[in-house]
């Protein structure tokens, strides 16, 4: 890939994905930006000449082919594949119905694979390419009234980790993307955040504790998805993407001290589980 790339962005009406527009531009890429309007999307980032504004629902294939042939008849191929759009189920597990647990999945893990898979023939033709995936530190750790969000999450991590073997054969490069809290929008009630539908009295004071504790965080997290987006510009730009970007201060400290709890697991049952060996 030469120095102007063409980056392909999906969520990008709101949020991150507007700052990663942004600081794509501003590094002279060419950018085609997504969300379920390409009205709200071109009101979002702003007119420019390296920009296409796209409509696309990730949760339909169809949509996501035509979103690529829209790319590359525009400007030829596409370079940098950004996964970002997602929203969030909030909630205990029995207070998440079954519907909405799908729908969690349908948007956070089936719609990268949805778009992922109809940018990839682009980039095996290119033979070069990037496919990075936010995925968050739910992601890697389970969370409280986040059982529906960290497995769609904890599946992008797996997914993503596997992916790399797929596609190094043919010059394309992965990166898993895990912020911890930023100021963007997906604590606003109605937006990407959607609270749970069903009632069990066992939950319900836990319920209301924790909605109107994660209600009091929004537009006080502590990073700034600016900053996040001109770091995956930079990490992009270095052409040597590490499989994994723990994004934030927050998120590097939880991430540690859950390393540290798995290796006082393992520790702690060594011998037990050394001892499952078949013998003969």
């Amino acid at each position: 890939m030469g120095s102007s790339k063409v980056w392909f962005i999906t969520g990008a009406g709101r949020g991150l994905g507007i700052d990663i527009a942004h600081k794509a531009l501003a590094a002279g890429h060419s950018v085609v930006a997504t969300g379920r309007s390409a009205e709200q999307v071109l009101k979002a980032v702003g007119q420019h000449p390296q920009l296409l504004t796209v409509s696309l629902d990730i949760t339909d294939p169809q949509a996501a082919l035509d979103a690529v042939d829209a790319a590359v008849s525009r400007f030829g191929g596409i370079d940098v594949l950004v996964n970002n759009a997602g929203n969030f189920y909030a909630g205990y597990f029995e207070n998440i119905s079954p519907a909405q647990f799908r729908a969690q999945m349908e948007t956070n893990f089936f719609g990268p694979l949805n778009v992922t898979r109809a940018v990839l023939p682009v980039m095996r033709a290119q033979r070069s390419g990037q496919v990075i995936t936010v995925t968050s530190t739910a992601g890697l750790i389970g969370q409280e009234f986040c059982a529906a969000y960290a497995a769609s999450k904890f599946a992008l991590e797996g997914w993503m980790e596997s992916l790399r073997y797929d596609l190094e054969p043919y010059g394309i490069s992965t990166m898993a993307v895990e912020p911890g809290f930023f100021r963007t929008e997906l604590l606003v009630e109605g937006a990407s955040t959607i609270w749970p539908e069903l009632e069990i009295d066992d939950y319900a004071e836990r319920t209301s504790q924790t909605i109107e504790a994660w209600k009091s965080m929004n537009g006080q997290q502590g990073g700034d998805p600016a900053k996040l987006a001109a770091a995956l510009v930079t990490l992009s730009d270095s052409e040597d993407l590490p499989l994994r970007f723990i994004a934030g201060a927050d998120a590097m400290e939880g991430v540690e001290d859950n390393l540290a709890t798995i290796q006082g697991q393992i520790d702690a049952n060594k011998g037990l589980s050394a001892s499952l060996v078949f013998e003969d």
